[in-house]
């Protein structure tokens, strides 16, 4: 459900927050804003297991000064809006218009 994500992040269209897709940075990134250092991953089932090293790469990147949302899938399909306003408000543009 990325795809659903990608199109309220491309272009620039929230919030006027420049998102690159699938962004190498230690790892291979669902969205990073680099302006902001911010990151979001968009997890599947797969990402409920424990051993799937979730929690390392956030300790790396967030080392590295970056900050980390998670969304599960399910939460991207259900409440979009709420996702992106999480977003807005964790880039610091809270209140913006």
């Amino acid at each position: 459900m990325s795809r659903t994500l990608w199109n309220e992040l491309r272009a620039h269209r929230l919030m006027g927050l420049g998102f690159r897709r699938q962004f190498p940075i230690a790892y291979i990134i669902d969205f990073a804003c680099t302006n902001k250092k911010l990151v979001i991953e968009v997890d599947g089932s797969q990402h409920a297991d424990a051993n799937t090293g979730d929690e390392a790469r956030t300790r790396r990147l967030e080392r590295d000064g970056w900050t980390i949302l998670r969304f599960w899938n399910h939460d991207v399909i259900r409440d979009l809006d709420n996702g992106c306003q999480h977003i807005v408000i964790e880039a610091g543009l809270a209140g913006a218009t």
